[in-house]
């Protein structure tokens, strides 16, 4: 669904990506993973249009898409999520849904002028597209309620319902279970999986979790310093030298236990 050729990504005399090359599979869940200052999220922003690359292609479904704007890409299928929800706080978790479909007959100062028949009859479509997007993520309890008032999770599971407003082809999930109590993550993860399974889902995420990433993902993609390291199942991920190296400074030979790597992120992270 995606690919990725020869990326980078310099940023002044800084090489924030360097000849970063990977695929995503159709219908798959892959994880991207890797120590802070890896170029994920570079990478990820430069996927989703928010950057443009210094050089090399990205192409979605087959079609060079590399510089496109984030609301062009949107109109293909290629949606994102962020580590930081963007909710509209003032609205409701049913608004923050329907205001997601492109070119409503609303938005038009005449539709609604002169065509209020068709304007009323698409919302109510709109409306009830968000209805089945609540039901199926478990938040018909907060319908009504403004998305400001939500915590994280349920902020990153109204998020995960916009996508769920336009037919996705494929889902950047960025840290989608940053600040995310246990028990909302699991909900998020089984929302995933069914979005996969059942609606043909293709994702791609950025995690530090690895517990999480080894029930969701596979393959699991690892960068270190701007490009791919190395990839494969979240248990040879975890197995690789060369990836403990790099997010532990040291060789497997020379670690006193087996790391877990979710130990080392979390501790970047903080």
């Amino acid at each position: 669904m995606i690919t990725v050729e020869s990326v980078y990504k310099q940023f002044g005399g800084v090489h924030a990506v360097e000849n970063a090359s990977l695929r995503i599979a159709k219908g798959s869940i892959t994880g991207l993973i890797g120590p802070n200052g890896a170029g994920k999220t570079t990478l990820f922003n430069i996927i989703a249009g928010n950057l443009k690359p210094t050089s090399g292609r990205i192409l979605l479904d087959g079609d060079d898409v590399t510089g496109l704007a984030p609301h062009e890409l949107f109109e293909k299928g290629l949606l994102r999520t962020f580590q930081i929800a963007h909710e509209f706080s003032t609205l409701t978790v049913l608004e923050n849904l329907m205001m997601v479909p492109g070119e409503q007959a609303g938005e038009n100062l005449m539709n609604a002028w002169f065509s209020w028949g068709e304007v009323r009859q698409q919302e109510k479509a709109i409306r009830d597209r968000a209805m089945e997007v609540i039901e199926f993520l478990n938040l018909t309890h907060l319908t009504q309620e403004l998305a400001g008032n939500l915590s994280g999770g349920q902020k990153k599971l109204v998020e995960l319902g916009r996508t769920m407003m336009v037919d996705a082809k494929v889902v950047l999930l960025d840290e989608v279970g940053a600040g995310v109590n246990r028990t909302l993550l699991n909900e998020i993860g089984d929302a995933i999986i069914r979005l996969n399974r059942e609606r043909g889902y293709t994702f791609c995420m950025i995690e530090h979790d690895m517990d999480f990433i080894g029930r969701l993902c596979d393959p699991v993609i690892v960068m270190a310093e701007g490009t791919v390291l190395a990839e494969g199942s979240a248990d040879e991920v975890r197995n690789n030298e060369q990836v403990i190296e790099a997010y532990l400074g040291r060789g497997l030979k020379n670690a006193p236990r087996k790391p877990r790597l979710v130990a080392a992120e979390a501790g970047d992270e903080a």
